[in-house]
């Protein structure tokens, strides 16, 4: 997560707003068949919109989808961008895979 997104990340309003949206999905990912983990914005955050609620807190700008329809989004197809011991977590930081 970019240094200028921690504090809306951390918001109650946030907060609120992504298990809503989570339930309202079912959990489900929207692009795929599998478990939703990740409330993404369809419209990207910057520091010139994250403080607009239109955009940062509006349902419609909003996505349930899973780790790896989210790489995909952030990172292209996800192929050859991770080790098999990587991923990138919710914020988008690279950290180790949890090994099942």
């Amino acid at each position: 997560m970019k240094p200028w997104a921690k504090k809306f990340y951390a918001s109650k309003a946030w907060r609120l707003c992504r298990d809503a949206y989570f339930v309202l999905r079912h959990g489900l990912c929207e692009r795929c068949p599998g478990p939703g983990k990740i409330v993404h914005h369809t419209i990207y955050l910057t520091p010139e919109n994250i403080n607009d609620p239109s955009i940062s807190l509006n349902h419609e700008h909003l996505e349930l989808v899973c780790q790896d329809c989210h790489n995909k989004e952030h990172h292209g197809s996800g192929e050859g961008v991770t080790s098999e011991d990587t991923m990138f977590d919710e914020y988008g930081n690279l950290v180790r895979r949890e090994m099942m």
